[in-house]
């Protein structure tokens, strides 16, 4: 059985700070989980923006970062892109 997977895609300065445009990894249970791994993975810029940035889970604005993330979803990483 193959690992279940989801995709981040960057928008703006989280693409800057991740240096990438999207990246597909393995599933995890909730975006507070997605949000450690990745600043883990990418450092302290992309967790400083991580810290801003607001998140739709394929499409949705998803404001409960503890609620289980389903595998297979897109998760888009959207900073504030004026103001701030």
């Amino acid at each position: 059985m193959a690992e279940s997977q989801l995709t981040v895609r960057y928008f703006a300065a989280a693409r800057a700070a991740a240096g990438t445009a999207e990246e597909t990894l393995a599933a995890v249970r909730s975006l507070d989980e997605l949000v450690d791994l990745l600043a883990a993975a990418h450092g302290e810029r992309l967790a400083h923006v991580l810290g801003i940035a607001s998140f739709l889970v394929d499409g949705t604005a998803w404001h409960d970062r503890l609620a289980p993330l389903p595998a297979g979803v897109t998760v888009d990483v959207l900073p504030p892109f004026a103001g701030g």
